[in-house]
């Protein structure tokens, strides 16, 4: 029985494996290639859409400048490579005056309520330099407040521009969308005034 199964069946089971690998190599084979050639091919949009640059992070719909990021620490905590820094921010310090009327408050039996800490985060410094791009970050975001970014372009020449402030660059992006705003008026009131 060891013999035959050894020359007969043996054989059957390594060509089958044989078999279903050529026909994955075929599929995959037959399919339009994915990597575009740069610079000889041009990338278009739809290549864009599939490129996962380094780590961004997202803005509110009503305010794009300021991050859905609610300071949880999850990415600092999932981050194997320990490349997210996270500061949260502090409540505002009371000035005098509202400390007296708090103690006063409290002196009388009245329920007082506190300035409590804003969810946003004083500080998102991101070190590219650390990353490995696995979007465990991404991944364990409650917030979903983080993505990849699509920028291609982004060319860094020394260590020190590639710890990124987020933050920052989040503010610069939405100062950016909104500037295109206003440039159609301007062009739209050129041709009124060349009529007159």
């Amino acid at each position: 029985m060891n013999t035959f199964r050894k020359h007969v069946i043996q054989p059957i089971i390594d060509c089958w494996s044989l078999i279903v690998g050529l026909k994955i190599t075929g599929k995959y084979f037959c399919k339009p290639l994915i990597t575009v050639h740069y610079p000889r091919e041009v990338i278009d949009s739809e290549n864009l859409s599939t490129y996962g640059g380094h780590v961004e992070l997202i803005g509110k719909p009503k305010d794009p400048a300021t991050p859905k990021c609610i300071s949880c620490m999850m990415c600092v905590t999932n981050c194997p490579s320990g490349c997210l820094t996270v500061v949260k921010s502090k409540a505002p310090k009371p000035t005098a005056d509202q400390e007296a009327a708090w103690k006063a408050a409290e002196e009388a039996g009245e329920k007082v309520e506190k300035p409590k800490a804003p969810k946003n985060p004083a500080k998102f410094i991101y070190d590219y330099t650390k990353c490995s791009l696995c979007g465990t970050c991404i991944e364990n975001c409650p917030a979903k407040s983080l993505r990849f970014s699509n920028n291609i372009y982004w060319v860094a020449t020394s260590r020190a521009e590639m710890k990124i402030d987020l933050l920052a660059r989040l503010k610069g992006q939405a100062a950016e969308v909104s500037a295109p705003a206003h440039a159609p008026k301007s062009e739209a009131s050129a041709p009124a005034e060349k009529e007159a």
